[in-house]
């Protein structure tokens, strides 16, 4: 069956899925680093906190760019493969760390990032340690790559699949973000702003079957469901394959702005 702690503790749950998490989950466009340096937000001498890093997928983004980044991540599992992808990089510190007790120094972060991340975290705890570490004018961005589930016909049906299957999937979709409150405590302006930016993947059936598979709400093996759900998987691809290959659409979300203190 499975196992209820992996719903219950966000900093559990993906340790099952870290080899599925590196190979099928999506990047982050490029166009995400050159619209933050015409904005003024980021230059190469920014240090970074990349907060629940995961398998460093973001982290990298950054790094690329010649930005020191703190890899803060509180799964062990997911931590190492941060530390497998960026060790090459020389201005890349990994540490045992969370959004709410991140061990960074006061006043020594130029910019925090978050990575389909932010939805786990204590915001009210995190708040306050991110307004710790942050120096004076210092940022915060949020990014998520989202399913085009509006305009894809496939999506709009792997949706269905997802909420059909999914553990705590619908607990997870319903919570909702205030990011108003988060950026400027207890007063009510609008201080974040928003950008998208277009973002897919290619997958043959291995990878579509991959990609679920990374997904921390996705039953695996041991539950009772797990063969029922891989038959319909499989009549969802061949339903919408084209050439035997299935394009995963995404809207990847930027969240960007500064906390009032």
């Amino acid at each position: 069956m499975f196992d209820k702690k992996f719903v219950i503790d966000p900093k559990l749950r993906f340790s099952s899925r870290v080899e599925k998490y590196i190979k099928y989950r999506p990047g982050y466009p490029q166009e995400i680093i050159e619209f933050l340096k015409k904005k003024g937000i980021l230059n190469s001498n920014c240090v970074i906190a990349d907060i629940g890093s995961g398998t460093g997928i973001l982290s990298e983004l950054f790094l690329k760019e010649g930005n020191k980044v703190y890899a803060v991540e509180p799964n062990a599992d997911m931590r190492k493969a941060g530390e497998n992808l960026n060790h090459k990089y020389s201005e890349f510190i990994s540490i045992d760390g969370s959004a709410e007790d991140t061990k960074l120094n006061n006043y020594s972060i130029d910019i925090i990032t978050a990575g389909q991340a932010f939805h786990w975290f204590n915001l009210e705890k995190a708040r306050e340690e991110f307004l710790r570490i942050l120096k004076t004018g210092g940022w915060v961005i949020l990014i998520w790559n989202r399913r085009k589930m509006l305009t894809n016909e496939f999506l709009k049906e792997y949706e269905k699949f997802l909420l059909r299957y999914g553990t705590d999937y619908k607990a997870i979709e319903k919570s909702k973000l205030d990011f108003n409150k988060f950026f400027m405590g207890d007063k009510v302006e609008n201080i974040y702003n928003k950008i998208t930016f277009e973002n897919h993947q290619i997958f043959d059936y291995e990878g579509l079957e991959g990609r679920l598979l990374s997904t921390s709400y996705i039953p695996l093996s041991d539950s009772p469901k797990y063969n029922e759900m891989l038959l319909e998987l499989k009549k969802l691809f061949k339903k919408f394959q084209r050439n035997d290959l299935i394009r995963f659409e995404y809207e990847t979300e930027v969240i960007y702005g500064q906390l009032l203190r």
